[in-house]
């Protein structure tokens, strides 16, 4: 099949956004028949690295949950904790934008990154409220306790790992713009994780907590109510 390969380079524009125009152009051409066009190059593998690398994102989201369960034994505590995931992905793509850097295949290695990343500032939170509600605390009075006592490791860790980024994400050197995208979405998934995870993840502990009270009062109450019809028949 005869074939004729056209090869350029894209300055100062993403090779996504280019590539997109050029087909958006070319759909818009009456082509022979028997005449096809395919992307190849960088537009090629962009496409094929943000399929693969979407399926691992989803997959490390429902591998850290699973984790969770078997390490808690209890389904509903791991549901709490991945509350963290989507205040992180709110601060990656704000800080994209106000950079005004492209979502690249680094900056998906990032969000997959920061999958495990902030998990942990929920785990910590989480963990310590359960240990405290086996002393015999409230609920309540466990999470603000827990979050207050837990904020110092977390604000730590976190500001060690943003201020690690700042230089990656500053590099103007060559291939520097590759990594830039990276250390974006890390330091802005960490930074909202940090802020957002100590109001997000006590309160959704909490709510949980009380359905999960109401529930057992409601299977209480059908139970006595059971007890009462049996002993109510045996007796008549």
């Amino acid at each position: 099949m005869p074939t004729v390969t056209i090869t350029s380079q894209v300055v100062g524009r993403p090779v996504g956004t280019v590539g997109n125009e050029i087909q958006a152009a070319f759909k818009k051409m009456d082509l022979p028949a028997g005449v096809n066009i395919a992307a190849a190059g960088d537009v090629k593998n962009q496409k094929e690295g943000f399929t693969s690398l979407l399926v691992a994102l989803m997959g490390s989201i429902i591998l850290v949950y699973l984790i969770m369960v078997a390490l808690y034994d209890n389904y509903v505590y791991p549901f709490v904790v991945m509350f963290s995931v989507p205040v992180a992905m709110i601060g990656a793509f704000l800080a994209l934008a106000l950079t005004m850097t492209n979502l690249s295949i680094f900056g998906m290695l990032g969000l997959i990154m920061l999958v495990g990343l902030v998990i942990k500032n929920a785990i910590l939170i989480v963990d310590f409220t359960n240990h405290l509600k086996s002393e015999g605390k409230s609920s309540f009075d466990a999470l603000v306790e827990g979050t207050m006592e837990r904020f110092r490791p977390i604000l730590m860790t976190t500001i060690a790992m943003v201020i690690a980024m700042i230089p990656i994400a500053v590099a103007t050197g060559a291939g520097s713009e590759w990594k830039n995208g990276l250390a974006w979405v890390l330091i802005g998934g960490l930074t909202s994780s940090m802020i957002l995870t100590l109001l997000i993840v006590p309160v959704t502990y909490l709510a949980v907590d009380r359905i999960k009270e109401r529930s057992a009062r409601k299977k209480a109450e059908r139970n006595e109510k059971k007890m009462a019809l049996k002993w109510n028949t045996s007796k008549a």
